[in-house]
């Protein structure tokens, strides 16, 4: 049975030559990607910056109402098809979007070093993204086996195949899907499917290829139980970010724990969060994640 480790954990990423939190506070941060510098919104910088001026190429002034909106100002200097970034092996493309990310999150990566410690050891893992976005974490998922990519947004999954082409991955084992999430795990369930690891990065609120409507607190329980019964006792991880909601992650972890009861292993949640780049750096807590993985 699997166990609920009731103390959070924290997963913290340090920063990389292609990406930097340069500092935070007021109710924003200050970012390089890739070189290029940017001011973002971040409403849990509750503290003071530690800089007196951000420069940057843009700044993301948010719109006034509270579920998103928003612009980017002026930036003549940025390349206007966006950058490539790296991070380690995977190569992808930065760029300003109208939902105030940069085609990736960087908060993300030391859950990518954690499916890959996972998972280390295996060839030919089968594993499944979803929500995967522009790919980054498919892509570093493949190294260890066949990936199935699911997404609704056409243009990110074709960001995703870019991303591909960038890294040299092209013929890596990924099935890049643009589908709903929730019918699409149902649908592998009844195909009695399995996999050795799901990551799923689940938004607030959401619209399906065929205007479905995805509401986090209605459809989460119902979306974990499909990806439960697509794992079983020799599977590695199953992995859940949830980003801007009135949620606790161990009200994620107590989901978890009653939905894996009868699989062995633990189930552990807390926060992600960035470390500002300089000696005594800060953590920007991101987002709330809950965990189950098996290493025995």
């Amino acid at each position: 049975m699997a166990e609920l480790v009731q103390q959070p954990a924290l997963m913290v990423g340090e920063g990389w030559d292609g990406y930097r939190l340069l500092d935070s506070g007021g109710g924003r941060k200050w970012e390089s990607f890739g070189g290029h510098r940017f001011i973002r919104p971040e409403p849990q910088a509750m503290w003071s910056p530690r800089e007196a001026d951000w420069d940057a190429a843009s700044e993301f002034i948010p719109g006034s109402d509270e579920d998103g909106g928003g612009r980017w100002t002026d930036a003549p200097s940025l390349p206007a098809e966006g950058w490539p970034v790296s991070w380690k092996d995977v190569t992808f493309t930065a760029q300003p979007t109208p939902f105030r990310h940069l085609q990736f999150f960087p908060d993300m990566a030391p859950v990518w070093d954690w499916m890959r410690e996972r998972l280390a050891g295996l060839s030919e893992a089968q594993t499944l993204n979803m929500f995967g976005y522009t790919g980054v974490g498919s892509l570093a998922l493949s190294e260890s086996g066949p990936v199935v990519h699911v997404d609704a947004s056409k243009k990110s999954v074709a960001q995703a195949r870019e991303n591909a082409a960038l890294s040299d991955m092209e013929d890596r084992p990924i099935r890049w899907l643009i589908d709903d999430a929730a019918k699409f795990a149902a649908r592998e369930v009844r195909r009695g499917r399995r996999y050795d690891g799901i990551i799923l990065d689940p938004p607030k609120f959401g619209r399906g290829p065929n205007g479905e409507t995805w509401r986090i607190e209605e459809g989460l329980p119902g979306l974990l139980r499909d990806c439960r019964a697509l794992l079983d006792s020799e599977s590695r991880f199953l992995f859940l970010t949830v980003y801007a909601v009135r949620l606790s992650s161990l009200a994620l972890g107590g989901l978890l724990e009653e939905i894996c009861a009868d699989l062995p292993g633990t189930i552990e949640h807390g926060d992600l969060a960035v470390r500002e780049s300089g000696e005594g750096g800060r953590l920007l807590p991101t987002a709330i994640f809950a965990r189950w993985s098996n290493d025995g």
